[in-house]
């Protein structure tokens, strides 16, 4: 069984992990699947937008306690196959907003431990009104500090805080709260909001989109007079874009633009 699947719409593609017997676990397999895909959607300019779901009855579970189990065996106690594993998912999940392509994660059932740490990492997301969230590895005695993370740049730092302290799952009304997720809707309507919330990207000029995306980023590290300097520059360089141009042009003149 593939455990990552593809299906491109038009300028929208839209990756299913595919491993519902594991709850879409980010096993090592699944982190190469995702890392290797979103290294291929980057480079295909025919994409402006990606979903992110799972299949079966979840979004996604986290890291695969079996494996990490497993990797026990060597003779440092798992050590450095923990500190690789750890590394690789980081990777992955910067690489999701390294990307041009903005990154909607289409989330249901439950997105819990390094699950929600990619839901957070995500650009957008929509969830379907019966999901749960939770950063819940204290449970068993594991800290979320790399779900931490993420967590932390999305929602208020007292609610990460005790989320991760006392493992306590949140629902979907109070993800949207937090702004953990950006729209909580009715499952029936889950696929259809996402498409749409990828479609209005999709309208948008790419190059635009590209360069805001990256400046977003980049400007949240710094601080407000740095991140002024930067943010001007990059309104010059989006300026200078022909098709920029063509659509300022387009808006003054009341027609639709051509963008090429």
């Amino acid at each position: 069984m593939t455990i990552l699947l593809r299906e491109d719409t038009g300028h929208i593609a839209t990756l299913t992990m595919n491993a519902p017997e594991r709850l879409n676990a980010l096993s090592d397999a699944m982190l190469a699947a995702l890392h290797g895909a979103f290294d291929q959607i980057a480079q295909d300019s025919s994409i402006r937008a990606v979903i992110l779901r799972g299949s079966g009855k979840a979004f996604c579970a986290g890291h695969d306690l079996k494996e990490m189990q497993a990797g026990r065996q060597s003779p440092d106690g798992g050590a450095a196959y923990f500190k690789d594993l750890f590394d690789r998912c980081a990777a992955m999940m910067q690489r999701i907003q390294s990307m041009p392509q903005p990154v909607i994660a289409q989330v249901h059932g439950i997105a819990t431990a390094a699950g929600c740490q990619l839901v957070a990492t995500c650009d957008l997301a929509v969830a379907s009104d019966d999901t749960r969230f939770g950063v819940n590895g204290v449970n068993i005695g594991l800290f979320c500090s790399t779900p931490m993370v993420a967590l932390t740049r999305n929602i208020h730092r007292k609610a990460a805080f005790e989320m991760l302290t006392t493992g306590r799952f949140i629902n979907t009304r109070e993800a949207q709260d937090l702004g953990l997720i950006n729209r909580a809707v009715h499952t029936d309507a889950l696929e259809r909001d996402a498409q749409e919330l990828a479609q209005a990207i999709a309208k948008k000029l790419p190059s635009a989109v590209k360069i805001g995306k990256q400046a977003f980023y980049a400007q949240a590290q710094m601080t407000t007079a740095e991140a002024y300097a930067y943010t001007g520059d990059v309104m010059v360089q989006n300026m200078l874009v022909d098709d920029t141009n063509e659509g300022i042009n387009a808006f003054l003149e009341k027609r639709d633009p051509q963008w090429s």
